[in-house]
């Protein structure tokens, strides 16, 4: 199997550099092309099904993608043509040469205002330019016939880039209070589960097209969230003490995107499908944080 991988320094991209070797031979694509990568250029969609023809992988897999929410909404064209209109093109492409394109999208598409985890076909309806850019891609993909699985993940960390994991290390570190805010409700995804969980859909094969939701078990606030850290992170000797994690508001901490304030997924067609089973979101904490301590153990 020969599989070309757009996006492979971001946080899901870095993880499947490692995860996918196993299936066959990779192909890296990247915005700079350095150390030996391919170049992907996002902001020019019209350029990248001639890369595709280039590699002519097996698979694609599309883990590049405009992530900045809240400056999405002063740059809607810079969001549509990364997140709707480069998908689209790259759709195509794996179209015409009946490559299975696996994509990653986002729990942005729902409007949070749910009281029970959102399944895959439930209605979508966006807040912002991010979630509509977002669900402009998966149409795109839907649309263009491409032998596709579209991956809805969210609240996504790992240990390395810039996440919510590291940004609370880093204020733990330098302040004795931390606010934080405690009325928006996710699932904490580990960026190397989504990238293993990846492998193995391609590895069992994705008969049908379809979307599936990829996130961890369990829900908590972004407030339970950094609690969580800053008590792993004392445990595993990553903090020398433990600041006050407040719970605020999404009024206290205005931003220029809306969020969606429930935004945990049902992965029942996951498991099904795939046999794949989340797991419960501190566990994958726990995970990342033991690999953080052992990386900095002298």
């Amino acid at each position: 199997m020969k599989l070309l991988l757009l996006g492979g320094n971001g946080q899901v991209g870095r993880e499947l550099r490692r995860a996918l070797p196993g299936l066959g031979e990779v192909v890296v694509a990247t915005r700079a092309g350095a150390n030996g990568d391919a170049v992907s250029d996002f902001d020019a969609p019209e350029s990248l099904p001639a890369l595709i023809a280039r590699v002519a992988p097996d698979v694609v897999v599309n883990a590049a993608a405009y992530t900045a929410v809240d400056r999405a909404e002063s740059e809607p064209d810079a969001a549509f043509r990364v997140n709707a209109l480069a998908p689209g093109a790259i759709a195509q492409a794996c179209a015409t040469r009946d490559a299975l394109l696996l994509h990653y999208s986002t729990d942005y598409v729902f409007d949070g205002s749910a009281s029970r985890p959102y399944r895959e076909d439930d209605a979508t309806a966006p807040l912002g330019v991010y979630g509509a850019s977002k669900l402009a891609g998966e149409e795109a993909i839907r649309a263009s016939g491409a032998h596709h699985a579209i991956l809805r993940t969210a609240w996504v960390y790992a240990s390395h880039g810039k996440n919510f994991l590291h940004t609370m290390l880093r204020l733990a570190h330098e302040r004795d209070e931390l606010r934080v805010v405690g009325d928006q409700i996710g699932a904490p995804t580990p960026a190397g589960w989504i990238a293993d969980a990846s492998a193995r859909i391609i590895a069992h094969g994705v008969p049908a097209s379809g979307t599936w939701h990829l996130v961890a078990a369990g829900e908590t606030s972004w407030h339970g969230f950094a609690e969580a850290i800053i008590d792993e992170a004392l445990a595993a000797g990553l903090l020398a003490r433990r600041p006050r994690v407040l719970p605020i508001t999404t009024a206290d901490y205005p931003t220029p995107a809306r969020r969606p304030a429930y935004s945990v997924l049902d992965t029942t067609r996951l498991r099904r499908d795939f046999g794949i089973a989340a797991p419960e979101w501190r566990d994958g904490l726990h995970a990342v944080i033991e690999g953080l301590a052992a990386g900095c153990a002298p």
